[in-house]
């Protein structure tokens, strides 16, 4: 099941129907412990729409409204020899490595609404730095209990130039307007993700493709459950919160994002989130 947010509305996707939710707050929806079952109940006297295509082309908006979003860091293999990578020349390359051998997550603030775009907005790289990547990630719901009621794609933008001069300066590598990117909807299922799914990163420039990856989230070292733990450990989110699980695909040091480039990223059971570089 796929839940998304329109412009005024709620549209839930079942067995390839959609129908459509008015009159509901995307707060309050969200947050339930028992979120499939609830948007099970909800489509039970709906009658599907025909025209929910036209719907998501014209009104898909990022599914978060009051929720914070943060993200996880080197949590993956990768991600360890990326930052390290580009803080070699600051001293802070070791920081990495204990961070992703240590029992305590790396765990940041990302975002809020006004900084997040959906599917089709577009994302920004800072005018101060000169390295820029995307970083795909599986993104984790969770209603205000903490409970992982579904999933989402994100685009963690990163400003790798500014981070590497020193770890220090990761909130201003990490936050800022157009810093991330959401959608195109929340994935709602009854069992965990399988643990072969795939995260496809697609950039391409003027037409052509200049980088692809993808990876498995088995790859990952960390358990879901483990950062959502530890998100809510000491922070309370009235309206539940978005969790970055951390990126496996890190462009190498020869790549920099530019403006116009298109930024594709894809989890089968999810869909596709799309952005442009303004």
């Amino acid at each position: 099941m796929r839940i998304y947010k329109l412009t005024n509305s709620i549209l839930i996707e079942n067995n390839n129907q959609f129908y459509k939710v008015d009159g509901s707050d995307w707060n309050s929806f969200i947050n339930d412990d028992e979120l499939h079952a609830k948007a099970t109940r909800t489509i039970a006297s709906l009658t599907p729409v025909t025209n929910a295509q036209e719907l998501i082309a014209t009104q898909l908006d990022a599914p978060m409204a009051s929720q914070e979003l943060w993200a996880s860091g080197v949590t993956y293999f990768r991600s360890k020899q990326g930052r390290q990578e580009e803080s070699k020349s600051s001293g802070g390359a070791d920081f990495y490595a204990r961070v992703y051998e240590a029992e305590r997550p790396e765990l940041f603030f990302k975002a809020t609404r006004q900084r997040t775009v959906g599917s089709g907005g577009l994302v920004r790289i800072r005018k101060d730095s000169t390295w820029d990547v995307p970083e795909p990630e599986l993104v984790l719901v969770m209603s205000s209990s903490g409970k992982i009621i579904g999933y989402t794609i994100g685009n963690d933008m990163s400003s790798r130039s500014i981070e590497g001069e020193n770890p220090l300066y990761l909130p201003q590598a990490k936050t800022y307007d157009g810093c991330a990117a959401l959608g195109p909807c929340i994935l709602v299922a009854e069992q965990p993700l399988p643990k072969d799914t795939k995260i496809e990163l697609q950039i391409n420039r003027a037409g052509k493709q200049v980088f692809a990856g993808d990876i498995e989230i088995n790859q990952i070292k960390r358990g879901f459950e483990e950062l959502a733990g530890f998100l809510f450990r000491e922070c309370s989110f009235p309206n539940g919160a978005l969790l970055m699980t951390g990126t496996g695909i890190v462009p190498d040091s020869s790549f920099t994002l530019q403006s116009g480039d298109e930024i594709v990223i894809s989890v089968a059971a999810i869909g596709t989130l799309v952005n442009k570089v303004a």
